[in-house]
């Protein structure tokens, strides 16, 4: 699939926001803590994956009802649902000058159409070097899931969720500059993230 990212200008993959707020001292420690760790910022766009995907659990399997909203307070809470994972990886990138933006698909909640649907969050990153804009998901991989970055084939994409069209699941392939709106509401709106995980995601784009 083609990527298209919303902004031509890859300064704007760069900003700052309320919710990636990469200026809170917990995200400028851990991205420098990371950082010292890489090779240089391909490694470190892999350090920074592997934490999130890794280091910070999913709300839903560890069967937590906090709503988390922001980059930094993942980090603290060390919890969050997809769309609050990838504010913080958005963060960590952005904090090291490295392009993230968000990408979604649409999928099932559970394995059938008839669970209903929700959007799934993941990031879109620009490899400089690469000159390649690519997705990664750091959800979480648990239950069969297998979500990897390929640092040295990172064209090779491998997400949590290959959509499945029979199901009228897909991918969106815009990558947006913020999270889209829809999804804010729904982490806005919400006090229960379990409640929220299972009636009120939003259903499409």
């Amino acid at each position: 699939m083609k990527l298209i990212p919303k902004s031509k200008n890859l300064e704007d993959y760069l900003k700052e926001s309320p919710y990636v707020d990469y200026s809170d001292h917990t995200v400028v420690d851990k991205s420098e803590s990371l950082y010292r760790l890489s090779e240089n910022k391909l490694d470190y766009t892999e350090r920074a994956f592997l934490f999130v995907r890794d280091a910070i659990d999913h709300s839903w399997d560890i069967q937590s009802h906090r709503v988390i909203r922001t980059a930094s307070e993942v980090l603290k809470a060390g919890e969050g649902i997809c769309y609050a994972k990838a504010m913080l990886l958005a963060a960590l990138l952005r904090r090291k000058g490295i392009p993230a933006g968000f990408c979604y698909q649409r999928l099932t909640i559970g394995d059938t159409p008839d669970t209903g649907y929700c959007i799934h969050c993941l990031n879109g990153v620009y490899l400089e070097t690469e000159k390649l804009w690519i997705r990664i998901d750091a959800r979480g991989n648990t239950l069969g899931k297998n979500a990897q970055f390929n640092k040295a084939h990172p064209e090779r994409e491998h997400l949590a969720f290959p959509v499945r069209p029979e199901y009228d699941e897909r991918d969106y392939p815009e990558i947006y500059v913020s999270s889209v709106p829809a999804t804010i509401k729904a982490l806005v709106r919400n006090q229960d993230a379990l409640d929220m995980i299972l009636h009120g995601l939003p259903e499409s784009l």
